[in-house]
Formats: structure tokens, sequence, C-alpha cells
């Protein structure tokens, strides 16, 4: 304890800590693979997806191709991985997919869940 502090001087003090910690947290956080990642995954949606969802998988160049932008990150992995395997049946998107490790579907998938989707008006 602080000697010669007041109750609440005490408590401002206990209170600017626990901020100071929380931004701590968020910075080291924030730096983590994991959001170093989204740099890659963007370099590899570029490089691989975009010709046929659009840039930042959300402008598809055909009817039939999917919208990537918004989608849920475990989705993605899970179709990714549908598609490397031969569970799900589509050539182009086997092709590109097989070759993918397992490092890259998860770059991708999240740089695609971060990115803005469509959004319904209410």
């Amino acid at each position: 304890m602080v000697i010669g502090m007041s109750t609440a001087g005490k408590q401002v003090l206990m209170w600017s800590l626990v901020a100071c910690a929380i931004a701590i947290c968020v910075v080291l956080v924030c730096n983590t693979p994991a959001f170093a990642g989204d740099e890659a995954g963007k370099k590899k949606a570029d490089e691989a997806c975009a010709a046929c969802h659009g840039p930042e998988g959300n402008k598809p160049v055909t009817p039939d191709t999917p919208r990537l932008a918004g989608q849920e990150y475990a989705y993605l992995v899970h179709a990714l991985g549908a598609y490397r395997s031969g569970a799900r049946d589509n050539a182009v998107m086997a092709a590109m997919a097989k070759p993918l490790t397992e490092s890259e579907v998860r770059e991708l998938a999240a740089y695609f869940s971060a990115q803005r989707g469509l959004t319904i008006k209410r």
C-alpha cells in the first residue's frame, strides 16, 4: 500500500495500473504471429484467389463463384481441406487448394474471415 494516500487516490492508482496492464496485453496480442499471418494471407490471396474471387475475396467474377470475404474462419479451413482431400469436387478449386500447406490454409482463412463481407440491411 502507498502510505499517506487517500482511499480514492489508491483506487485511481489501482485502476490506472489495471488499464496499463490491459494496454500491454493488447499490444502483445496484436504482435503475435497470428496477426502477422494476415499479411501472408493477403499475399497468397492476391496471388491465388483474386483472379476468381476478386480483390479481398469480395467481388467474384461469376455468379457461381462465392464471396470469401467475411466467411467464418473454421468454414474456410474446412472447405479448403475438403478441396485438398477431394471430398469436395471442383477441378479448379482442387488444383488451387492441393498445393497449399496447412499454414497457408490457416493464413488464407484468417485473411478472408477478417475482411468485410456482405451485410444485410435491417
